[in-house]
């Protein structure tokens, strides 16, 4: 990938929601919400303090995160729909 987020900003791919409920109810494109779950594929170098040190991220590649309904800016990188987020919007790591 050719994408590098600066600063204390993330790239972050969607994991799509389940097609079906548990009662095995398939659930219509027109009936699902955006998911608040992704896979964060790139980070940036963290956040340079008043005197210039940099701060590492508390996030990896790789990490499953959650965030916010509305966070985030949607661009397009190599053919996916990404979005890319500072830090502070998301909401925590799955472990």
């Amino acid at each position: 990938m050719a994408f590098r987020p600066l600063h204390d900003r993330v790239l972050v791919e969607r994991i799509e929601a389940e097609e079906k409920t548990a009662g095995g109810i398939i659930i219509p494109d027109s009936a699902k919400e955006k998911p608040s779950e992704g896979r964060i594929v790139a980070i940036g170098s963290g956040t340079r303090s008043e005197n210039g040190t940099i701060t590492p991220l508390d996030v990896k590649e790789g990490d499953r995160v959650l965030f916010g309904k509305w966070s985030g800016t949607e661009v397009k990188v190599d053919g996916k729909d990404l979005l890319i987020m500072k830090e502070s919007d998301l909401l925590g790591v799955m472990a």
